[in-house]
């Protein structure tokens, strides 16, 4: 789930800086920052506060902690909406209705973007072990693509086409062809076109650090995982 992924990635950062491991604590800062809703709302109220004091613009992504294909999520830019969210959650649980926690994320709000729009990769994991750590990358993993346009506007905010890029939403647009594109490209072609446009020095650190963020991530839960040495385990990650 992903708030025990922020969970066990955040112990293991404070861990690291408390034996004095700062380097390997840095190499854990891929992660924006994320509060856990509504456990964690007064922190976030204050940090938003905070943030927007400071003359901060700032967006943040909420996103339920058990669904999948992009379900649930929305973005926020206003404190309002976040105190609306609440108080309809809060009416939710009081009438017994099915409700569920989210994770608020700091919105990476310039991403790398090809022809303008906005990708995330997906690559697949295979772990034999996690003591000791023993884990494979599948080669031929891919890139999804947004089928609109990258855009920060805020009358843009609310359009999933622009901001998710689940194929599962994606598809549903009415702009979608797909005799013309699946919205997707082989992850060997992507490392292609970084490589041409930013220099193969850039395509080969960011696929370096692809690795090494999943490397981190297993090493987080390393402690707290069922390891049972009869099985295997294959992960989907989504970066």
């Amino acid at each position: 789930r992903k708030d025990l992924m922020v969970k066990n990635l955040k112990r293991m950062k404070k861990n690291l800086e408390k034996e004095g491991r700062a380097e390997e604590a840095k190499e854990l800062d891929f992660f924006p920052q994320t509060y856990h809703m509504p456990s964690e709302a007064s922190l976030f109220i204050r940090k938003f506060k905070e943030l927007r004091q400071n003359g901060e613009n700032q967006t943040w992504i909420m996103k339920p902690i058990g669904r999948a294909q992009g379900k649930g999520i929305f973005l926020v830019n206003k404190l309002s909406q976040i105190e609306s969210w609440l108080k309809e959650r809060g009416s939710q649980k009081a009438e017994n209705c099915c409700y569920e926690d989210y994770v608020c994320q700091r919105y990476i709000d310039n991403p790398m973007l090809v022809c303008g729009r906005k990708f995330d990769l997906r690559i697949y994991a295979l772990c034999l072990s996690y003591v000791p750590l023993k884990v494979y990358l599948y080669r031929d993993g891919f890139a999804r693509f947004s089928n609109t346009r990258f855009s920060m506007s805020k009358d843009d905010l609310s359009n999933n086409y622009i901001h998710l890029t689940n194929h599962s939403i994606q598809k549903q647009d009415a702009s979608y062809n797909s005799k013309v594109t699946d919205l997707k490209w082989p992850i060997g072609s992507l490392r292609r076109h970084m490589s041409a446009t930013y220099g193969p020095d850039v395509a080969n650190k960011v696929f370096d650090d692809l690795q090494q963020l999943i490397i981190n991530s297993l090493l987080s839960v390393q402690k707290v995982i069922i390891n049972d040495r009869h099985c295997f385990e294959v992960y989907g990650y989504d970066i």
